[in-house]
């Protein structure tokens, strides 16, 4: 029988100071050297025996790891959970008033869409993630590297969801995404679309993001909103989703989703292949899709002046009304 107290002590018996260095190398900013050159690397058990060495505390890197774990120490990605300076009441409570005016609009058998832009992909043939079925030992070849090059062509969708009828339409741009670009698109998607299935409609509910192209700051969004208003005899509402909350946005849940789930493991090697893919998603639900390839080239940097903005026929909403506007046709001169 072993004597109470008797084998070999412990490493913090030896040295009881190991726990703090340890400490100090992985919160240096706590209760370290704001300096130290670890803040700036990736602190795996392996870098932090070489410290430990270096700070004249050697011990091996799986006793690292037991330290860790008995410190409460555990390997962790990142938390998304900041949504920025929103206050979270007012978050939640345009949530119910976006739904409430989406409610009302479907209620009444007006268009209620959902849009954004999908992530821009590269046109060539890149690797594409995703897996699909192929004869054993023949897979798709494609380029090793895929760095961001100017001069290689990119394509742009940008999406348009119809929330009443699980409907989809993709405009695929070749240029940049700009506001002019969202809006034609919104404007594709009417002519071939929404008109013909909504032939008695005056009014129409946009659901976007509160950034990027259709961006509730944005002037050039707003402006081009009035001559559609215009052009088709619409009146059109705006509700945004609050900063830092785009993933609430149903066109990415409905819409994106399923789309990148089609194309997965296929490289894009043309905008022919990328109008197909998107136009053959569809879900046991009933989606379906139309994309089209605009060809337009859309400037950028197009600054909008205070005149013109003043010239609005745009009505703030009493909630919230930088989130949630109304743009009426204005009467056009003959």
């Amino acid at each position: 029988m072993r004597r109470p107290g008797g084998g070999r002590k412990r490493l913090t018996d030896h040295q009881p100071e190991l726990i703090s260095k340890l400490e100090a190398l992985i919160e240096p900013t706590v209760r370290g050297d704001p300096q130290s050159a670890l803040r700036w690397t990736t602190l795996s058990v392996r870098k932090l025996e070489r410290a430990l060495k270096k700070a004249n505390a050697p011990v091996s890197y799986r006793t690292v790891a037991n330290l860790l774990k008995t410190q409460n120490y555990t390997l962790q990605g990142q938390f998304k959970g900041s949504e920025g300076k929103v206050d979270v009441r007012d978050r939640d409570a345009q949530f119910r008033y976006i739904n409430d005016q989406a409610v009302t609009a479907l209620r009444a058998r007006r268009p209620v869409i959902s849009v954004d832009t999908k992530k821009k992909e590269l046109v060539g043939h890149y690797k594409n993630a995703g897996r699909e079925w192929r004869p054993k030992g023949d897979p798709i070849e494609v380029l090793t590297h895929d760095f961001p090059d100017p001069e290689v062509p990119k394509a742009v969708p940008y999406g348009v969801y119809d929330v009443g009828e699980n409907k989809g339409w993709v405009n695929v741009g070749m240029s940049g995404d700009t506001a002019e670009f969202a809006v034609q698109s919104i404007r594709a998607w009417w002519r071939y679309m929404g008109k013909p299935r909504y032939p008695k409609a005056r009014r129409l509910l946009i659901c976007a993001d509160s950034g990027g192209s259709n961006g509730y700051r944005c002037h050039l969004w707003k402006r081009e909103l009035q001559h559609f208003a215009t052009e088709e005899n619409l009146t059109i509402t705006v509700c945004h989703f609050p900063p830092g909350t785009s993933k609430w946005n149903k066109i990415e849940h409905r819409l994106f989703s399923f789309i990148t789930a089609n194309w997965r493991s296929r490289p894009l090697t043309d905008y022919r292949t990328i109008v197909n893919l998107i136009a053959g998603t569809t879900t046991k639900a009933g989606l379906t899709v139309k994309a089209r390839l605009d060809r337009r080239t859309y400037k950028r940097g197009v600054k909008v002046t205070k005149k013109e903005m003043q010239a609005l026929n745009l009505t703030p909403h009493d909630f919230h009304g930088e989130w949630n506007y109304t743009i009426a046709p204005k009467h056009r001169v003959s």
